[in-house]
């Protein structure tokens, strides 16, 4: 019978049917693995042979089915069902297991206009020959199934329309490391190459979507957080909107600052009429979020940003609910409420905060960010102006709304504007921060625009990477890495395309950089410590100061080869201020670890020699690119020791690194009692961090009478964030109990750091 049958192979021959090669591919993949049944695998698929049919659809099927199979209790059926899709992609791109000479392949994807043209311009034969010596294509077989998956989905150089592939993942890595490197003295180049190379395809380094995707074609915009400020005119609105639309169809996310914008019923032209508001506007800044699609997968997504004391923050905070009109809802946007000493001391002492139109108040706005005590003081001056419009409301009201706004939507997010200006690496009185981003890590000067070209504004860009904690076993190990990330985004400002010359003109003059952590969890549960009970406090102290110390002494070596930043004047590491200078000293209280490095000494040299970068340091929430490298995510606790992650690829099930040895380590996250301990080690981070944090609070409502989360534990939860330094507060999470019954939880893919952004 199966004599008789055929196949067609993917050049269109037809070979008879030959059931024992398709046995020999599953062995392959099977090899060296626990707890995997290569029969189990092929009884599964129940593959309905057909004469003709395409040996394409049958390893489709195989590798469905051993995806099928992963489990808490099999979890190695993920490396085998990767290897088969290994195999598979391979196949397509290449037309055979074997991947090609690297230079034959560049000069092919350069002539179709897939590739860069530097990388004939800026490379010989016989180096890209070596470079070809140092690909490990072995490496493939390291990945999970949901790794190969993303790469298939989103990082590998592709034809979205007929869904063609033209790489594996080792070209995509040796290219991005060819392509950033490419500028450097030809002498030494070929190292750092080698070295990056290595680091990336062992997934010490993870690298975010825009480089993954983009570097190596001739798309030169990699930054995944793009921080735009709006002045209070329509030509800065209009400028605004359209430097949103450029940098969302560039696969950015995007942070708005609309807080300047006045409120409705201001004068406009000394009274010749009144003002509409913001909503109008912001409605304005939607369409422009949404107006363009990322890679035809989904459409942009943006935070925009606004005082708790605007005049219109009753109206303001309810924007995202689902209660009201489309008239006075502007659901499609996520938001940052922003906060400060003198919000929170109203709320303690049951006082009133008074709202104005920052347009009514000269100096009060800038004084938010610029100048506490002067904001203090400017504020209880208006307060008593009686010729200010204004209006009183009673703090636990509005705070009130604002917890529960928060908790209903899950994405109200919170800014505390005075830590990210006190604990800052930017001098607030010369470059304050007034905004954070999409995913709330990002904390860097802005200037609105006065017009489109408008070259002395700036526009805030952020170039990302992690570190993954789990891959490492002495802190030692950090600082080659962070020279690596350091040198290599550093290189990447200097490489990439700038669409609107005001974001040229910050990153040119700050080269702002954010390198952050994944596979925190993991590193967790290896070292036998928990999030809830105090016990990471001294490990996360360590491992934190250990990777601002490298991040920052990268920097302060380049700055000694290629010069500091031009605008390195304006940060107070020029001042000889450090992180550990200016971090809120209530945090001793939890953690009274001692400092481990020669703080002082890299304090002596950055003042002599400076900083090749304004900012070193982001957590950014890593969603994505954890899963290329395997690992938990960035500094979160799992939902569960598999996770079901719903993507445009369809579901894809990841186990946590190491379940079967460590599963009893791994405190996941709805067994924390609270978010107590948590919100102590995101303090500790933030004392090291110079940018900030993308942490979020969790809620179990079957632990309270009722099922409902008190308030009063809501509140208690910001005053525990402020007090420990926490400067942004990101997604509010809700345990859903729907789930309860199934053995995975499902994890729906984030949303709110899709477009590209922040999912590094």
């Amino acid at each position: 019978m199966n004599q008789q049958l055929s196949v067609s192979k993917r050049d269109g021959i037809k070979e008879s049917l030959d059931l024992e090669k398709i046995h020999r591919v599953v062995a392959w993949a099977a090899e060296g693995l626990e707890n995997v049944s290569v029969s189990q695998v092929e009884l599964k698929s129940h593959i309905q042979f057909y004469d003709g049919i395409r040996t394409s659809d049958i390893h489709e099927t195989i590798i469905k089915s051993a995806a099928d199979l992963i489990s808490k209790d099999t979890p190695d059926y993920q490396y085998l069902a990767a290897r088969l899709a290994v195999f598979h992609l391979r196949k397509k791109a290449y037309g055979k297991f074997e991947p090609p000479r690297l230079f034959d392949h560049v000069i092919k994807l350069v002539e179709e206009n897939r590739y860069d043209a530097h990388l004939l311009a800026d490379y010989t034969e016989a180096e890209i020959d070596q470079l070809d010596s140092f690909i490990d294509h072995s490496r493939d077989m390291n990945f999970s199934y949901a790794a190969v998956k993303q790469l298939e989905g989103k990082y590998l150089v592709q034809n979205r329309v007929t869904g063609e592939i033209y790489e594996s993942a080792q070209f995509l890595y040796i290219l991005v490391a060819a392509s950033l490197f490419a500028k450097y003295p030809a002498d030494t180049r070929l190292d750092y190459i080698k070295r990056f190379y290595d680091a990336v395809s062992t997934f010490k380094i993870s690298l975010p979507t825009p480089i993954m995707a983009g570097v190596r074609t001739p798309t030169r915009q990699f930054s995944s957080c793009v921080l735009i400020e709006c002045g209070d005119s329509l030509d800065s609105i209009n400028a605004t909107s359209s430097s949103i639309v450029k940098y969302v169809s560039q696969r950015a996310g995007i942070g708005i600052n609309a807080g300047r914008i006045r409120a409705l019923g201001s004068a406009i032209r000394n009274g010749e009429a009144f003002h509409t508001g913001c909503i109008p506007f912001y409605k304005h800044f939607q369409t422009a979020v949404k107006s363009c699609s990322q890679g035809g997968v989904r459409g942009g997504a943006a935070t925009l940003f606004y005082p708790l004391w605007h005049l219109e923050v009753e109206n303001l905070l309810v924007l995202k609910n689902n209660r009201g009109v489309e008239d006075n809802r502007v659901r499609h946007l996520d938001y940052g409420v922003q906060f400060n000493k003198v919000m929170y001391s109203r709320l303690i002492k049951d006082d009133y905060i008074t709202l104005f139109s920052p347009s009514d108040v000269p100096g009060l706005y800038d004084a938010f960010f610029e100048d506490q005590e002067k904001f203090e003081t400017l504020y209880n001056q208006y307060e008593q102006d009686e010729n200010i419009r204004k209006k009183r409301i009673k703090a636990i009201e509005l705070f009130s709304v604002f917890a529960q706004e928060r908790a209903s939507t899950g994405r109200i997010y919170l800014q505390n504007v005075d830590h990210c200006n006190t604990h800052s690496p930017f001098i607030s009185t010369v470059a304050p921060i007034r905004q954070s981003n999409l995913c709330l890590e990002i904390a860097l000067p802005t200037k609105p625009l006065q017009h489109v070209m408008d070259e002395e504004g700036e526009i805030a860009l952020c170039t990302l990477s992690a570190l993954n904690l789990g891959a490492i076993d002495s802190l030692d190990e950090l600082e080659e890495l962070a020279e690596l990330a350091v040198r290599a985004l550093d290189d990447l400002l200097d490489y990439q395309d700038y669409p609107v010359p005001a974001a040229k003109n910050a990153s040119m003059g700050r080269r702002t950089l954010g390198i952050g952590v994944i596979n925190y969890a993991y590193y967790l549960a290896k070292n036998g410590v928990k999030y809830s009970d105090g016990s990471a406090n001294g490990l996360t102290h360590r491992t934190f100061e250990a990777l601002q110390f490298y991040l920052m002494k990268a920097s302060n070596v380049l700055a000694k080869e290629k010069g500091a930043c031009p605008k390195f004047n304006e940060t107070t590491y020029s001042q000889g201020i450090m992180p550990i200078d200016t971090y809120k000293k209530d945090l001793d209280k939890v953690c009274d670890e001692q400092l481990h490095l020669d703080w002082d000494g890299l304090r002596k040299s950055i003042q002599e020699h400076g900083m090749r970068n304004s900012t070193v340091s982001a957590l950014m929430p890593s969603e994505t690119s954890s899963q290329i490298s395997n690992a938990t995510n960035g500094i979160e606790p799992p939902r569960g020791h598999i996770s079901i992650k719903a993507s445009k690829d369809g579901i894809l099930k990841q186990v946590v690194p190491e379940y079967n040895r460590l599963k009893e380590n791994y405190e996941l996250l709805w067994d924390i009692p609270s978010n107590d301990g948590y919100l102590q080690l995101v303090g500790i981070m933030q004392k090291f961090i110079d940018q900030t944090i993308s942490a979020n609070t969790n809620y179990d409502p079957s632990r309270f009478d009722g099922g409902k989360v008190p308030l009063k534990l809501l509140l208690k939860d910001l005053l525990t964030a402020y007090k420990l330094g926490v400067k942004t507060l990101y997604y509010h999470n809700t345990r859903d109990g729907a789930a309860d019954s199934q053995e995975d939880i499902i994890e729906e893919e984030d949303d709110g750091c899709a477009g590209g952004a922040c999912k590094i």
